[in-house]
């Protein structure tokens, strides 16, 4: 009996030794970030604990990445101490189609241009604040008159804050990757636009070859072997898988700036399957709503073979994980200086009335978007003449002034929607006009921010029908503009910011009748309502602005990237 208990102690005695050694590995985290080891000297014990400990350690990072960005205001200097203390050292790469700044020569020399692109809008301010390079397409007819030897120039001009580095495209490379496959394919496609896709190969093949382009020049540009790339939307779907090939390291955020289709939309693309390969090349992918990211994890799931955990919306493929998160875009808050410099908002609707000879009682209403066929132009003409018809009382004193920038005009798509969106709007007219009144205003030019500022700070209410958008920021744009706390935001709920903006009228845009209804609330609306209104909506823009949405992208980068460096040292003393 002494025997038997001597050895039942001792047995105890080595099992809890091992014990106790297995739980300081689980807290140096030696088994959090590889699997248990097997054989003889294993730990069976263990793995139910280790999987509790690695399970909570995401919840932990989870919770933590949830309560940024809500207590404190999230602005360029919050930014910037951000990429100082999780990027330190750190490069950052952004890559995109749109150049942030074009030079064009024109008669009065060459001239410096902002595009009108959302993704500028976004994007432009977080680079300011992170320094590093842009790596863009240089379209301008002086772009190469201004850069280096290297192709690159620092913008923006006076200021110098980072790099722009240009990639030059042959007539054919961008009709065949721009207008052709990134355009009358992967736009149509992803938007469920009631716009056919086409697909044709030899699009195919320049698509991957520019793609192949800007890759390399991201691997030329990089200046260690793990630097932080951002690559911005639809353009760049084979990019990330490319970089990752000559840059292993590197931590990529891809940042899909449209909306993602279902998995029977999105298996009409012959090359789904290099497509989705392509994008998992990400470190993160991100996306605007929660909703795209579930129609892309169920996509891969449907054409690809790869181990999804949908609990933490992670996709492993090829030994490398992704993380399919929704980071909602948002704009730059205008600063106290910025909204100081503006002309008030009663001489701005003075000059836009003025300039457009409306009567001094009108009731104005405006849309600011692209020539596209997503933006629900279309609709929202129908809209306005549906409102005429119902409330004849608006005729006179209702003017719609609509500003829409030509764009892909050499695409027979849009120049058969803008010749139609002509049509409607001179039969509006042709109904309605009266001496001195004339109900619809197509501006068919880019504006430039300033005149936009204007025309938003003048008007009575905003207008935003897109048929699909992936955020939509315009209609944060109209609601930075309005510090005198006035104005209507009609909102499509198919576009990303119904999500956040609930406080604007949400409609329907297919649905003439909800949204010249809309229009009719809009133009009614007493002022204490139009008040309590856009106070919540400023509050909601001011805190979820583009710092914030860069601010978590980076958090999560830097949060992976540390995960990484981590798992690599526990690799090593194993090895050792």
């Amino acid at each position: 009996g002494l025997v038997i208990a001597g050895i039942t102690v001792v047995v105890a005695q080595l099992s809890w030794r091992g014990w106790v050694n297995g739980a300081r590995a689980l807290m140096r985290g030696e088994v959090l970030f590889s699997p248990l080891p097997s054989g003889p000297t294993a730990s069976p014990e263990l793995a139910p604990l280790a999987n509790e400990l690695r399970n909570r350690m995401r919840d932990l990072e989870d919770e933590f990445r949830r309560s940024q960005g809500v207590h404190s205001e999230w602005n360029a200097e919050r930014l910037r101490a951000l990429l100082n203390t999780h990027i330190s050292g750190d490069q950052v790469i952004v890559v995109s189609n749109r150049e942030p700044y074009i030079h064009e020569r024109t008669a009065d020399g060459v001239v410096v241009k902002r595009p009108a692109s959302g993704l500028v809008t976004a994007v432009e301010p977080v680079m300011r604040a992170c320094s590093g390079t842009w790596i863009a397409h240089g379209s301008g007819s002086a772009d190469r008159d201004v850069v280096d030897a290297n192709d690159r120039l620092q913008v923006p001009p006076g200021h110098d804050d980072y790099w722009l580095r240009r990639i030059w495209l042959t007539p054919e490379e961008e009709q065949g990757y721009y207008y052709g496959f990134a355009n009358e394919g992967m736009w149509p496609l992803c938007h469920v636009a009631h716009v056919r896709p086409v697909f044709r190969e030899s699009d195919w093949e320049a698509y991957k070859a520019v793609n192949q382009r800007f890759a390399d020049a991201v691997v030329a540009e990089a200046r260690s072997e793990d630097p932080l790339v951002l690559v911005q939307d639809y353009h760049f779907a084979l990019l990330p898988a490319m970089v990752r090939e000559k840059l292993p390291q590197a931590t990529i955020l891809t940042f899909w700036h449209i909306p993602w289709p279902n998995p029977e939309s999105f298996g009409i693309c012959p090359w789904r399957k290099e497509i989705l390969e392509g994008m998992l090349g990400s470190t993160i992918l991100g996306f605007h709503t929660r909703y795209h990211c579930k129609n892309f994890i169920e996509t891969v799931d449907r054409y690809l073979e790869a181990r999804i955990e949908h609990e933490h919306s992670t996709i492993a493929f090829r030994e490398k994980e992704t993380l399919v998160e929704s980071y909602p875009i948002s704009i730059e808050w205008p600063d106290e200086d910025a909204m100081r410099s503006w002309p008030s908002v009663q001489a701005c609707r003075l000059r836009v009335t003025e300039r457009l000879g409306l009567p001094a009682d009108v009731c104005l209403a405006v849309g600011v978007d692209r020539f596209d066929y997503t933006k629900g132009i279309l609709e929202r003409l129908n809209a306005v003449e549906r409102l005429l018809e119902k409330w004849p009382q608006w005729i006179g004193r209702f003017v719609f002034v609509q500003v829409a920038a030509p764009t892909r005009s050499a695409l027979e798509e849009y120049r058969s929607f803008q010749e139609r969106i002509e049509r409607v709007t001179a039969r509006i007219n042709e109904r309605f006009s009266r001496p001195g009144y004339q109900p619809v205003h197509l501006l068919a030019a880019h504006h430039e921010p300033d005149a936009v500022n204007e025309l938003f700070r003048a008007a009575d209410m905003c207008v935003v029908t897109s048929l699909h958008d992936g955020m939509n920021l315009v209609s944060k744009e109209f609601v930075a503009a309005r510090d005198d706390l006035q104005g209507v935001l009609i909102l499509s709920r198919f576009a990303g910011a119904a999500r956040e903006l609930a406080e604007a009228l949400i409609v329907n845009p297919y649905h003439v009748e909800e949204t010249a209804d809309a229009l009719h609330r809009a133009a009614s609306m007493p002022p204490a309502e139009q008040r309590e209104r856009m106070a919540s909506l400023r509050s909601t823009v001011r805190e979820s602005n583009v710092f914030r949405w860069a601010g978590r992208m980076l958090l999560d980068a830097g949060r992976w990237r540390l995960r990484a460096r981590i798992e690599a040292r526990v690799r090593r003393h194993q090895v050792e």
